[in-house]
Formats: structure tokens, C-alpha cells, sequence
């Protein structure tokens, strides 16, 4: 069993404590020791970046609260194929961006808005693969999440190739999902804690209609699924029965919404059985998890404080640092 609530009220960063709100921190593991904490101030190379990048992400945010959600699924379709290194964000026919798992990515105006500014201010120095993990954070902030401390000193990739994109399908089992965050060097309360992330943003139909109508290529609807949440679903999502039928999207969370919030409600969800996406689902098929998932449930501040830890450790993924890479001055291209 995951001794989950023990654990989150021991977390230390690396020896730095930083969680303006509650003194939440994270732990530093090998491969976020290659990062800096305030780098670019570190070494008085663009000393207010991070201001910068958070002025920018508030100023969008006013207008479109969905730019959390957006960024937060950019940041894991970039740091979990090849690392954070800015790749995803690269543009070509045969980039990752183009890969089938990516469609719909969205997020790239914002980045490219922030970066136009870091150049004005300074040139050639903050990396695109920082400005997206730093973005992140500052978004998913005002959503509700935590401001944790993004360590910084990221290069960005010289290479993206959707044939790299090994994304997995949000039907798998909970055996297929751990294997995959493990790869990653995640743990189950990583998992536990990351799939979290569907508590904001939305989804196609097409993921869903395998839940709703031949679950397991049964011809029948998920056995587990609350009734009447499945009819619901069914509403707004019809079986696809035609090419070229529409793709309705739906959200990942129906208690959060438009209002895009990051919340806890997602786990109650998981518990009653109203979770939109299989994988979400598959949290409460596994003891542990489904504990995670009851703490969570019952405790906003022990979700808020694992999602620090988790996705800190998600942003530290083969990071490319010192001589690696570049630092890109449009990260749509390469210099």
C-alpha cells in the first residue's frame, strides 16, 4: 500500500524549500540535479524571464482559461517521448506535432507570444523547452495547482519525428499505463497523481465511444460504468458508424467544465465510476491507486502537493542541458 499522506508531508526540494502558499515542495532526483533553480538569474543571463513568462500566460489567461488544460497535455506530449526538450513544438510535415496521438495540440500561440518577448528582452537566451515548463506551471496556477518551483537551464532538440511518438491510447489497462509512466521513470503515485490532469480540458468523442459501445470488443457498453452517467455520455457522443462523421469534444471533467478548474473532483469521479476516460477508470481496478485515489478525493492540498512533486519530476525527463542542443530564437524551427 502507498503510505501516500506520510510521504507528501516530507518533501523537500533538493534542499530548497519553496511553496509560497504552503511550503509545499518536491524532491530533486538525478536528472532535475542538471537544472538550475532561477537559472537565467543564477547567471544574470535574463534576470526577470520568469516575470516575464508569467505576465504573459496571466494576460492570456483572462481571456481563455482552456490555455491550463492545453499546456499542461503540450508539456506531456513533449517530455514524454523524447524528453523536454521543446521537440513537440517544432513545425514540419513529419514532426511530432503530426503524429495521430497529437491532434488537436494546442498551445503553440501562447509559447510563440512569450518567446517574441524574451527575444525583445533577451536575445538568444531562454530556451523554448524552459519557456513551456515554465508556462505551464504559471497556467495551471491560476487554474488551482500549485506554484511549484520549475528548475530551469533547458536546451531545446534539434530533431522531431512523429514516428518517435509512442503516446499510448487512453483505453489501456492499468498493467499497459503503469508499464508506460515506469519507462518514464514515474511511480504509481506519479501516475496516480498526473492522470489528475483530466480534471480540466476536453476530449475527442472517439476516445470514449469504445466505453460506451463495444468495451473491450464486447458490442456492449463498460459493465462498470454508472448508468446514468452513461447515458449521458451517450448523448454526446453517438456510436461512429460512418467516414467523416464529426468528432464531438467533450469534457475531461463535467464538474469543472468551461471553467477549466483544477480540483479534486476528478478522484470523486473515479470513485463513483463516472470517470469519461478508460485509462481514469482503470485507478480505482488497483489497490493502490485506488487509495491514492480516495486520499485525493478527501484531500485537495494532498493531490495539490503530489501534483507538485509529480509534475516537477515529469519536467526534469532528458532534459538536454550545457552544449546540448540549442537555444532556438523561433521554437517552431531550428536556427
Amino acid at each position: 500500500m502507498v503510505m501516500i499522506h506520510i510521504f507528501l508531508t516530507a518533501m523537500v526540494v533538493g534542499g530548497v524549500s519553496l511553496f509560497p502558499e504552503t511550503a509545499e515542495a518536491t524532491v530533486m532526483g538525478p536528472s532535475m540535479q542538471k537544472l538550475t533553480w532561477h537559472y537565467y538569474k543564477v547567471y544574470n543571463t535574463c534576470e526577470n524571464a520568469e516575470n516575464f513568462v508569467r505576465h504573459q500566460v496571466e494576460i492570456f489567461y483572462k481571456n481563455d482559461k482552456s490555455i491550463a488544460p492545453k499546456l499542461l497535455r503540450l508539456l506531456y506530449s513533449d517530455c514524454f517521448v523524447s524528453g523536454c526538450d521543446a521537440s513537440v513544438l517544432l513545425e514540419g510535415p513529419n514532426s511530432e506535432r503530426m503524429a495521430p496521438q497529437n491532434r488537436g495540440l494546442g498551445g503553440f500561440v501562447l509559447i510563440d507570444k512569450i518567446k517574441i518577448v524574451l527575444e525583445q528582452r533577451c536575445p538568444g537566451v531562454v530556451s523554448c523547452a524552459d519557456i513551456l515548463n515554465l508556462a505551464t506551471r504559471d497556467a495551471v496556477h491560476l487554474a488551482g495547482a500549485p506554484s511549484y518551483p520549475v528548475f530551469t537551464g533547458r536546451r531545446d532538440g534539434l530533431t522531431s519525428d512523429k514516428h518517435t511518438v509512442d503516446l499510448p491510447s487512453p483505453s489501456i489497462s492499468w498493467n499497459q499505463a503503469m508499464s508506460y509512466f515506469k519507462s518514464r521513470g514515474l511511480s504509481v503515485l506519479d501516475m496516480a497523481t498526473l492522470l489528475g490532469s483530466h480534471s480540466m480540458g476536453r476530449t475527442h468523442c472517439s476516445y470514449v465511444v469504445d466505453r460506451l459501445y463495444n468495451y473491450n470488443k464486447t458490442g456492449k457498453p463498460s459493465p462498470t460504468m454508472n448508468k446514468y452517467f452513461l447515458s449521458e455520455m451517450a448523448k454526446q457522443c453517438p456510436p461512429r458508424t460512418r467516414k467523416g462523421q464529426t468528432d464531438p469534444l467533450v469534457y475531461l471533467n463535467p464538474d469543472s467544465g468551461s471553467n477549466h478548474s483544477f480540483t479534486n473532483s476528478f478522484y470523486s469521479r473515479i470513485l463513483s465510476n463516472k470517470s469519461v476516460l478508460e485509462v481514469d477508470q482503470q485507478l480505482l481496478y488497483n489497490v493502490d491507486t485506488k487509495q491514492i485515489s480516495k486520499e485525493f478525493s478527501e484531500s485537495f492540498e494532498d493531490f495539490r502537493k503530489s501534483f507538485a512533486l509529480s509534475i516537477s519530476k515529469v519536467g526534469a525527463i532528458n532534459v538536454l542541458t550545457k552544449t546540448e542542443g540549442e537555444i532556438r530564437k523561433d521554437c517552431r524551427r531550428r536556427n
